[in-house]
């Protein structure tokens, strides 16, 4: 049995089907009949997020069109206290949209609008569900971009980018989400509209826009956000580096770092993720390294010239057997396709995969590395290792096939360990994905008793009857003095 499936309802439980009957007429009073889906092939294409392993039908799907709309539809589940997960394209990979069996799934899918673009202030004011990409595609005409780049960034929205605090590959120098947003509009389960942040440079009060960004959909439910656009650079250039060892690849990384030089992007790739990404988009990686580094650097023309020279003699330094220097954009954009179509390269070799996330220092990638690969021949499951090397945001990635009995439960314990390590040598369980329900149990030992007391008072201040996206995030007590009596689990803060 999964450590962290909820229990799963019947979705056609006699209970259910009379409180759907009575939820879908009291919606559809005020809501098109396009907006209700109740039905089960209407539902199930909501089950699960990217993290596709545990999957639950919901009592019913909503899809509102105004904001108007989403007000009352959080103020009718707030008085009949139905429990609401908030939904964007459904890309997230810690089950933070894993659906309820008693709650409604609130699909943002029909909010994909660009309110407006301001070339001039360079901020875009958008609904939550645009896609990443399209805000990045609005404002090129302008010479700007949107910097936040999730590999999934073709098909994610910018208001599940809000709920996670996504990166991707470009985050170590322009930042995550939280440090390109300057305000987001939601509604509280009680159908109250709240703004947060501005377009000026700050305001008033406390950082509760910080607070809000990265909360999962447990405090609010984004109707709007304004980003703040960069202009795109003069140059771009990357450097591929091959090498024969994985551990000298993870002391590269901080030979770069300590230079005093900081990449638009860092990243690593082990020997099976390379073969998987080449044998999937033909990017022309190497596939007899054992590690690849990608490094890309932007900025003026003289400054990219220096550091590219500057970055190719510490890789060769510290032991690439081969340094690549992208001769075009064409060459560098076909660097990149490898790294971010990683993921679903990997789903071509494995019935099924574990994406995991966890961020350490830099200096302790090769000690993680190492020990990644120990618990990987201790749990007899390959493992594939993707990440953000700059700024340490490591995505290992199991693989398994969860038809043979017991190997997603032996997947999920091997994942635990890989994050408990993180937490071990001073890093976090989470850097973009999310906790969701993927990283419950392992809030049980990055924080304590206390902190997480204090975590469970501000969902309370925001969300008093816990109806927003409930049992995702932060774990009960209750859960965490279960899982720390599971057999070798003895944790120390």
């Amino acid at each position: 049995m999964s450590l962290l499936q909820p229990a799963q309802m019947a979705f056609d439980d006699p209970g259910l089907a009379t409180r759907r009957a009575e939820l879908v007429a009291t919606l559809r009073a005020f809501l098109p009949e396009d907006a209700v889906l109740e039905r089960r092939e209407e539902v199930q294409p909501y089950e699960c997020d990217g993290l596709s392993a545990y999957r639950q039908l919901p009592l019913l799907v909503v899809l509102p069109r105004t904001v108007e709309e989403v007000r009352r539809v959080l103020k009718t589940c707030y008085e009949r206290e139905v429990p609401v997960v908030a939904r964007g394209a459904g890309t997230g990979l810690s089950g933070g949209a894993l659906p309820l069996g008693d709650g409604i799934v609130l699909s943002l899918a029909r909010f994909n609008q660009i309110l407006e673009l301001d070339p001039v202030a360079r901020t875009a004011r958008v609904q939550p569900g645009v896609r990443n990409l399209a805000i990045t595609e609005a404002a090129m005409m302008h010479g700007l971009y949107y910097a936040p780049d999730p590999s999934s960034q073709i098909a994610c929205t910018i208001g599940g980018n809000v709920a996670e605090n996504s990166g991707g590959v470009h985050c170590l120098k322009y930042g995550l989400t939280v440090h390109n947003v300057l305000a987001v509009t939601f509604v509280t389960m009680e159908g109250e509209l709240v703004q947060l942040g501005s377009e000026a440079l700050d305001a008033a009060g406390y950082d509760l826009l910080a607070l809000y960004i990265g909360s999962e959909g447990m405090l609010g439910v984004t109707v709007e956000v304004t980003v703040k656009l960069l202009p795109v650079p003069e140059r771009a250039q990357a450097l591929l580096a091959a090498y024969d060892d994985v551990e000298k690849a993870g002391l590269a990384v901080g030979e770069i770092i300590a230079a005093g030089i900081i990449p638009a992007g860092l990243e690593m790739m082990d020997g099976p993720a390379i073969q998987a990404a080449e044998d999937f988009v033909h990017a022309g990686y190497p596939t007899d390294a054992a590690a690849i580094l990608l490094c890309e650097l932007d900025g003026t023309n003289q400054e990219v010239s220096e550091q590219i020279m500057q970055v190719r003699e510490l890789l060769l330094a510290s032991g690439a057997t081969e340094v690549r220097t992208s001769q075009n954009d064409a060459e560098r954009i076909r660097f990149w396709q490898g790294r971010k179509s990683a993921f679903p390269a990997v789903g071509r070799i494995s019935p099924d995969y574990y994406c995991m996330d966890g961020t350490i220092p830099r200096r302790a990638l090769p000690e993680v590395l190492k020990r990644t690969a120990e618990l990987s021949k201790e749990y007899d499951l390959r493992v594939a290792n993707v990440f953000h090397a700059g700024d340490g945001n490591m995505h290992p990635l199991i693989l398994f096939d969860a038809n043979k009995p017991g190997e997603l439960e032996r997947t999920e314990e091997l994942g635990g360990r890989i994050l408990e390590l993180c937490v071990e040598v001073g890093g976090t369980i989470t850097g973009e994905h999310g906790v969701g329900i993927e990283k419950i149990n392992q809030m049980c030992v990055q924080f304590s008793p206390e902190e997480l007391r204090q975590f469970h008072a501000v969902k309370e201040a925001f969300d008093p009857r816990s109806l927003l996206n409930p049992g995702k995030g932060v774990p009960t007590p209750r859960r965490c003095s279960e899982y720390r009596q599971l057999p070798d689990r003895a944790h120390r803060h």
